[in-house]
């Protein structure tokens, strides 16, 4: 009976070793339980063991990527013939649709869930929020693998040299942004800020998949001019809110990074300059090309004009003013292959 025993313990021992090293990969680590009023719950922080986490969720974010491009978009890209230029555009913006939606809505259900819509205060009360609910750092840990698993797409999908440099900056602030609200702890603003974002993100990318189903749709761009500058205005705000009032009345004002507390004043002045300037710079870019698309509006409008005027007094008319193409990423005008070959009218991304 001893040696049954011994040798289905022996038999069992790799399965139970395969089963920690893949918690390890899969679930979050760095759990602890705390007591409340309704009892014991389970809160994580983060560490270094989070760097395999988001190296699996890596992989996962690949293959559902290849998913969506061969049963989605690959299917609807041989119906529309679309030319390698807008090809590229339609698979980024398709995949990106697919992204911003899933993640907001999942962004969206966390924040109503954890009360920090309903409770503004709990943005920063109780700083630092070293303490996260599984949902929190879960969320957080996916957002960090699919924008780590874009670095290497850029190989698997073949993207142009001249649209990498464009897709590596956005790329890489989004990285800057969810890591530094990750590790600085300001996770609960950050998952508002990313809800504002994502939503105008997925407006602008939606708009410019029905662009290129057909050319003469562009009103999903003026919707997204318009949720894009309310964004930008309800960010600043909220950042000034919660960094410049919310964390200065904290009682806690010392700097222990062993703790996860950063809450100084240089430290919240760096933050939100940092955000301020973006925010910025981003509607300053936004503003720009919207002045450049309506003075190529009326530019074209005074050309067709002195050409329907040469045909009534009997002249050969005047070709009409070509207007630059290209589009936009957060307000970032982009041209293609650094030409402006559009002829017709101002086209949206």
């Amino acid at each position: 009976m001893a040696l049954y025993q011994s040798d289905k313990w022996l038999t069992s021992l790799p399965v139970l070793v395969t089963a920690k090293t893949a918690f390890l990969f899969i679930l979050p680590q760095y759990n602890a339980s705390v007591s409340t009023a309704d009892g014991e719950i389970v809160v994580y922080h983060y560490g270094l063991k989070d760097l395999v986490t988001i190296l699996f969720y890596i992989f996962i974010a690949i293959i559902l990527h290849a998913v969506v491009q061969e049963y989605a978009l690959d299917k609807i890209n041989r119906r529309l013939h679309l030319s390698k230029i807008k090809h590229s555009k339609f698979n980024e913006s398709g995949q990106l649709v697919a992204f911003h939606l899933a993640s907001m809505v999942w962004c969206l259900y966390v924040v109503l869930t954890e009360g920090y819509l309903s409770n503004p205060k709990s943005l920063w009360e109780n700083y630092p929020h070293v303490h996260l609910p599984f949902q929190v750092k879960f969320f957080y840990l996916c957002q960090l693998s699919y924008w780590l698993h874009a670095l290497p797409e850029l190989y698997f999908q073949k993207v142009r040299k001249e649209e990498i440099p464009r897709q590596l900056h956005y790329i890489i602030l989004y990285l800057a942004h969810i890591a530094g609200a990750y590790l600085l702890n300001l996770t609960r603003l950050g998952l508002l800020l990313l809800l504002l974002q994502y939503m105008a993100e997925f407006l602008f990318h939606m708009a410019r998949l029905f662009y290129f189903t057909d050319e003469n749709n562009e009103k999903l761009f003026n919707a997204w001019a318009v949720v894009f500058v309310i964004s930008r205005l309800f960010t600043l705000t909220l950042s000034v809110l919660v960094i410049g009032f919310g964390l200065a009345r904290v009682e806690n004002q010392a700097f222990d990074p062993e703790k996860g507390n950063f809450n100084t004043l240089l430290f919240r002045m760096f933050v939100l300059l940092l955000v301020c300037f973006s925010q910025a710079w981003m509607m300053w870019r936004f503003i720009h090309f919207q002045l450049r698309r309506w003075r190529e509006y009326w530019n074209e409008q005074s050309a067709r004009k002195r050409a329907a005027a040469a045909v009534a007094h009997g002249k050969q008319p005047l070709k009409t003013i070509k207007r630059e193409s290209g589009y936009h990423e957060n307000g970032v005008i982009k041209t293609e292959n650094g030409t402006s070959p559009r002829t017709k009218k101002l086209k949206s991304p």
